[in-house]
């Protein structure tokens, strides 16, 4: 593969959604520290003008903010296009942005499987038709960054949903990473696995009762495993600017990875075992009615 075109990000326009909160804040913070020119948005508009004002109160700049909810094709084509209009091409253009939901197939419904997929998937497709063409253009390069999961790599229990949005980002960016290469594009397909977010505390998991002893002590044990995500940031900057496809925030996630591929039996137990456990540990509360509203 080609050197990294972006060797560090000093200068360079850095576009990122999900800047309000978690890995999308950490990771702006961290790319203003080291001299980008921030463009950013999130479907939280407080949130990201908190983050705009940590960025300028640390002396970092932020040339364009503003709300917009990734799943809303014509807001991303709008906003893509006023960026470009009055900025040009971007250098770096990530897809941080994403929801969580997850749950047993009884009770799943089937609006949750749209909104997952519209978010996780549908949104960081319309970030890339909108900002990857003026970046090919300019002939300078570049790099894009996507952030799927641990559950766009293994079967997850209860991960169907979530699992259908970050596999289908996974094979977006491995097309792309071959796709875009003779454009000088680099493509970073990052595979988080914990990380202290507080996820735990929003997701929506249909068919689980959140309210008892036994899932408090999963969120306990995430939390100790969970990485901070200021270190994911770190990951994430540094697969940029050594043009890694891979990106992993924890090294329980690659080993994982790696068994999975070298030893498929090895991999089939082990997530045997893991389904069993998170079963044990969380039985279904509910066989849910299909709601297809």
């Amino acid at each position: 593969m080609f050197r990294a075109p972006v060797r560090d990000l000093h200068g360079k326009h850095v576009f990122l959604t999900g800047a309000a909160s978690g890995i999308g804040r950490a990771t702006a913070l961290a790319a203003a520290r080291e001299g980008a020119v921030l463009f950013l948005t999130d479907v939280d508009e407080q949130g990201l003008l908190r983050v705009v004002e940590e960025v300028r109160t640390g002396g970092g700049e932020v040339a364009y903010a503003a709300p917009a909810d990734v799943s809303d094709h014509d807001a991303v084509r709008a906003l893509a296009a006023e960026i470009t209009g009055q900025h040009g091409a971007m250098d770096v253009v990530m897809n941080i942005a994403g929801i969580a939901s997850w749950g047993t197939i009884s009770a799943m419904p089937h609006r949750t499987w749209q909104r997952v997929v519209d978010v996780n998937l549908m949104g960081p497709i319309a970030v890339l038709e909108y900002l990857v063409p003026p970046m090919i253009e300019s002939r300078r390069g570049g790099h894009v960054v996507n952030v799927s999961s641990a559950a766009g790599l293994i079967g997850m229990p209860w991960h169907a949903a979530y699992s259908a949005s970050k596999f289908g980002l996974r094979g977006v960016s491995e097309v792309l990473r071959f796709d875009l290469a003779r454009h000088r594009i680099g493509v970073s397909l990052v595979c988080p696995g914990g990380v202290d977010t507080g996820l735990t505390e929003t997701v929506q998991i249909a068919g689980v009762d959140k309210a008892t002893p036994q899932f408090a002590r999963l969120q306990a044990g995430f939390r100790k495993r969970a990485v901070s995500p200021e270190r994911a940031a770190e990951a994430i900057l540094r697969g940029i600017t050594r043009n890694r496809y891979w990106v992993y925030t924890s090294r329980d996630i690659r080993l994982l990875h790696l068994l999975q591929r070298l030893f498929p039996p090895g991999y089939a137990a082990a997530m045997t075992v893991m389904n069993a456990a998170a079963n044990r540990a969380l039985p279904q509360v509910a066989r849910a009615v299909r709601d297809d509203r």
